[in-house]
């Protein structure tokens, strides 16, 4: 009896799980499988929109640049122009040597100024500056070896630009105005016949500022779109938070109604199996150790008188003592076989199916295949007691003649049978056998073990099929009888 009482009742939750439980809730679970993969994709989508938010606005800024470069250029050219204009007459008659001509031309360039910052500039071939209006300390001194602040020889390099005909350069300049140094792009071209480099050049921070302005409007933009994404995300987290709420709440009082029931029906089949157990010793032992007694005191008297018939008084008294024994070991055996531990589950159900076979009448048929592997104790017993209570319902609502019990081992688990030719259970019946200790407990030992129980009833009779995981039984190394002793 004690050791039926400590059988894992289906349903219910072992130490460990407790401790899960106690660990992370399942509303807590919820609200992790549901926030995990959305903080994950908001975190994937946050990297894509960043990352073609930046690649879009590099192309759109130096697309920018690229246009305001152009229109730079497009400037300087139109200066030069207007140089060219300026001393084509004079250059275009003028010698080599002709030095009245070279000081009638640097005069007319030295007067041509635009804006605050915009002059022309002329070197010749070897590096020496002969105009410069606006910076005139540069006039007269050789510049071919002087560099920007990045290592630019600026004069060599413009130069070299009017000696292949002409040419566009980007270097850093003090600018006349402010004294600052700032980008500037210049545009020269060379007067071939007397080795000169003419050329002006435009400041282009203007141009750096306006990309910078909108590069920091687009920086801003991105900044914006984050910021909406984190309010999405924060508005879904706080709502799946409010939803595992919701669901926890009500997760708690259906496991409550749950574990009330539970526990009630708990209490129900201790005390169906107490009544049992007690109308088996009060109708079968108890009227039959009364039986024992009667036939004791009859032979006391007798032996006391002197009548005859002492003897057979008392082999009344044996036979008596030995019913009364082997139904201590029926009850025994219904509460506990010691077949099932001792030599597996192959063996306890054939000697289970020959006895229900012997007190109905009812044909029966038992077949079973050796497993390799021998099963875990608790798929033993529950496979034992699926059995038991699948021939408790045929022998009580069944009116079968033939009953037929197979097991086996298969590469996705192992198989229990019961199929008998009776009339079926009809809706209400299996509807009653459902909420009692019949399939419901059938069902819910199979389920525990993460097993499935299906019942197909018909006219033709009744099958149950309960079929528990590979991962029940045990390995071939976790027993060294395992390939000697069944199931």
């Amino acid at each position: 009896m004690n050791q039926h009482s400590q059988t894992p009742v289906p349903g219910t939750a072992s130490p460990v799980a407790r401790r899960d439980r106690i660990g992370i809730t399942y509303g807590q679970k919820v609200f992790l499988y549901a926030a995990v993969p959305l903080v994950l994709a908001v975190l994937a989508i946050s990297a894509l929109v960043a990352y073609q938010a930046k690649a879009l606005s590099d192309q759109e800024i130096e697309v920018l640049q690229r246009e305001l470069i152009e229109a730079k250029q497009s400037e300087l050219n139109n200066y030069m122009q207007l140089a060219r204009n300026s001393i084509n007459h004079i250059y275009g008659r003028a010698a080599p040597d002709d030095e009245e001509a070279k000081t009638r031309v640097t005069q007319i360039l030295s007067a041509m100024l635009y804006g605050d910052d915009g002059f022309f500039f002329v070197y010749d071939y070897d590096g020496n500056n002969l105009v410069s209006p606006r910076q005139t300390y540069l006039i007269g001194k050789n510049w071919i070896d002087v560099t920007d602040r990045n290592g630019d020889a600026v004069v060599k390099t413009l130069i070299d630009r009017a000696r292949k005909g002409g040419g566009y350069h980007r270097y850093v300049w003090p600018k006349p105005s402010t004294g600052e140094v700032a980008d500037m792009y210049s545009y020269v071209i060379g007067l071939q016949d007397w080795r000169w480099a003419i050329g002006t050049g435009i400041f282009i921070d203007d141009v750096l500022a306006e990309v910078a302005q909108a590069r920091a409007g687009t920086e801003a933009r991105i900044r914006i779109t984050f910021v909406w994404i984190a309010v999405i995300t924060i508005s879904a987290l706080l709502l799946v938070f409010l939803s595992g709420l919701a669901l926890n709440f009500r997760e708690r009082r259906l496991a409550d109604a749950k574990l009330k029931q539970l526990t009630q029906r708990i209490f129900d089949t201790q005390e169906e199996e107490r009544s049992r157990v007690a109308r088996e010793l009060h109708d079968g032992i108890s009227q039959i150790l009364v039986g024992v007694r009667y036939a004791l005191e009859l032979t006391r008297r007798k032996l006391e008188t002197g009548k005859p018939g002492a003897e057979d008084d008392l082999s009344k008294g044996r036979d008596g003592l030995q019913v009364a024994i082997a139904e201590v070991r029926r009850i025994s055996r219904d509460l506990r076989p010691a077949l099932l531990d001792d030599l597996g589950l192959g063996p306890a159900l054939e000697n289970l199916i020959t006895e229900f076979g012997s007190r109905t009448g009812i044909t029966t048929h038992f077949d079973t295949v050796v497993f390799r592997n021998r099963l875990e104790p608790d798929a033993k017993t529950a496979l034992f007691r699926v059995a038991q209570e699948a021939l408790t319902n045929v022998e009580r609502h069944a009116d079968a003649t033939e009953v037929t019990v197979s097991i086996h081992g298969h590469r996705r688990g192992v198989t229990l049978r019961i199929a008998d030719n009776g009339h079926g259970l009809p809706p209400a019946a299996r509807q009653r056998a459902g909420s009692g200790l019949g399939l419901r407990n059938m069902q819910e030992r199979v389920e525990h073990l993460d097993g499935t129980l299906r019942v197909t009833s018909g006219p033709s009779g009744t099958v149950v099929e309960a079929r528990l995981p590979l991962k029940h039984l045990l390995a071939a190394s976790d027993t060294d009888r395992s390939q000697k002793e069944p199931a």
